[in-house]
């Protein structure tokens, strides 16, 4: 059994496990808008494609997809990906933010040499990342917002600084609480070894400020769902599905981005995507949760977490135990690997 796996399975043991929950009526279809670096690692563009997926079975509605990272290439490539999964009207926010991490990519050039349609060419045509997420929030009904955040807390933190708009006349925080149902977010590690050096999650460290400001400001009455670094590494995604479950295409972006940023014998952990099922599927039991309680990170990026004594809090982690993980990777691989309701004709 994989060492992660065994200390997944080692936390479960040591926590009480709290049921999943919806957060929205229980008739609500997650409205959902998709927080995203997807730069470096290609988890991110399965995660998008499991977005689609779920939209097409009428899981969710996918609102819009912003994007926390600086590389010239996110909206061009987000926006081929919507288009291939027939979605070319998902409105796409791009960071503009002096402090976001600037990012080289070995994925997202296959937007420029492969045969997907897109209309945004360039990121200077995208909205700018808070506007747009602002200007969605303001649009839809109280509570029934979930944000699915899988990279750098970049746009979350500001979304929580910005100031009332024309969208709204709510500042961040406020809008938040009337807006949004629920936060997942992948981030932090929650399943270190005793005794062993801890893990400084990716998402974390690369723009700490960001997500600590979030940890400590996002509302109180607005329940997070924190996906750590331990859950993609029990989730390997089997390199067998990318070489034959794709091939309803000739080309597939999806395939391509995997194969250009992992090759064909790597199976790459399920970090994003775990966050996505949790997030739209809170109470299938796909994961556990811990109790309530908090998390906050050290400046160099050490997560930690404090059970509320009294059992109420705004933050739980997925915790994934043994008998849970093939029934979630299962349904990781089949949210990524269907093929689309209105697939577009590559070029």
């Amino acid at each position: 059994m994989p060492p992660a796996l065994l200390r997944v399975i080692a936390l479960a043991a040591s926590v009480t496990i709290m049921p999943s929950r919806p957060t929205a009526a229980a008739d609500m279809v997650p409205r959902v808008i998709f927080d995203t670096d997807i730069t470096g690692d290609c988890d991110d563009v399965l995660a998008l494609a499991m977005c689609h997926t779920l939209a097409d079975r009428g899981a969710c509605n996918l609102l819009a997809v912003t994007i926390s990272k600086d590389n010239a290439l996110t909206g061009p490539f987000v926006d081929a990906v919507n288009t291939f999964y027939g979605r070319p009207e998902v409105p796409i926010g791009v960071t503009r933010d002096p402090d976001a991490q600037r990012r080289q990519s070995k994925y997202l050039s296959v937007v420029e040499t492969g045969p997907y349609p897109h209309d945004l060419r360039s990121n200077d045509e995208a909205d700018e990342a808070v506007t747009l997420l602002r200007r969605v929030l303001a649009a839809e009904e109280d509570g029934s917002v979930t944000i699915i955040s899988v990279g750098t807390a970049t746009n979350l933190a500001g979304l929580l600084r910005s100031p009332p708009d024309a969208a709204s006349p709510l500042a961040g925080p406020a809008l938040v609480r009337r807006k949004v149902a629920l936060l997942g977010i992948m981030a932090g590690s929650f399943a270190d070894p005793p005794g062993g050096k801890p893990h400084l999650e990716a998402n974390v460290i690369n723009h700490v400020a960001a997500m600590q400001f979030v940890a400590e400001t996002w509302p109180d009455e607005v329940p997070v769902h924190w996906s750590g670094f331990e859950i993609g590494m029990a989730l390997p995604y089997p390199r067998a599905s990318i070489a034959h479950d794709y091939g309803y295409a000739p080309r597939h972006i999806v395939r391509d981005a995997y194969l250009a940023h992992s090759g064909p014998a790597h199976d790459r952990p399920c970090w994003d995507q775990s966050s996505v099922l949790d997030a739209v599927f809170p109470g299938r039991g796909y994961f556990s949760l811990s109790q309530p309680g908090r998390v906050a990170f050290d400046p160099d990026g050490r997560t930690r977490f404090a059970r509320a004594a009294d059992g109420q809090g705004r933050d739980r982690h997925l915790v994934l135990e043994a008998g849970q993980v093939a029934r979630a990777l299962e349904a990781i691989v089949q949210l990524s690997s269907q093929p689309p309701a209105r697939c577009a004709e590559p070029r």
